[in-house]
C-alpha cells in the first residue's frame, strides 16, 4: 500500500479491528441452534420469534465487536474514538502474539490503555512521554503491527520537527 503523492507518510495507516469469517460463521450456527431449539419446544409465534430475534441479534453483536478502526492521522493515533497525538510518543514497539501476552499478562499496568481483541495475534505498545497524564503506554491490537510503528513514528517525527510541535 503506497501512499499517493498528496499524503503525507505519517498518514499511512488504517484498518478496521473486524472479526474474521470463521468467527461470523460461528456465531450464526450457535444462535441458529438456539433458535431452532426453542422453535423445537414451542407452537404458533413462539416458534419463528427466535429466529426474527436472535439472528438479527447476533448479527448486530458481531457487528460490534469489530467496529473499531485504527488510523494514523493529521498527527495522531486513532483508535475508535481515542485520540493520541503524536508529539507524547516516546516510543513504538511491534509486538508478536508472544510480546502482547507477555506485555498484558501478570504484571501488567494497570493504569495502561488496552484496546485488545484476541482474534488479532499482533499488537502495537506505544510509550508514552507525556508528564501530565498518568497513563504509561497504550497496547492496540494490529493486523500489521510493523506498519503501525513505522506510521506513528514517522508521524512523531513530523510533529517534532514542525515549527508548531504539531503536525
Amino acid at each position: 500500500m503506497s501512499p499517493s503523492p498528496s499524503a503525507s507518510p505519517a498518514a499511512s495507516y488504517a484498518e478496521r479491528l473486524a472479526l474474521p469469517w470463521w468467527l461470523w460463521l460461528g456465531g450464526l450456527v450457535a444462535a441458529g441452534l438456539l433458535a431452532t431449539e426453542v422453535w423445537m419446544g414451542a407452537p404458533g409465534v413462539r416458534a419463528w420469534l427466535p429466529f426474527a430475534v436472535l439472528l438479527p441479534a447476533t448479527v448486530a453483536g458481531l457487528w460490534w465487536l469489530g467496529r473499531i478502526r485504527v488510523a494514523v492521522r493529521d498527527g495522531e493515533l486513532r483508535v475508535d474514538d481515542a485520540r493520541l497525538p503524536a508529539r507524547f510518543v516516546a516510543d513504538v514497539v511491534p509486538l508478536d502474539a508472544a510480546g502482547r501476552r507477555e506485555v498484558l499478562g501478570v504484571g501488567a499496568d494497570p493504569l495502561a490503555f488496552v484496546v485488545q481483541r484476541p482474534w488479532i495475534p499482533g499488537a502495537v505498545q506505544v510509550v508514552l512521554d507525556d508528564p501530565a497524564d498518568p497513563t504509561p503506554f497504550w497496547v492496540v491490537s494490529a493486523r500489521r503491527p510493523v506498519e503501525l510503528a513505522e506510521a506513528l513514528l514517522a508521524a512523531r517525527d513530523a510533529a517534532r520537527t514542525s515549527p508548531t510541535g504539531r503536525a
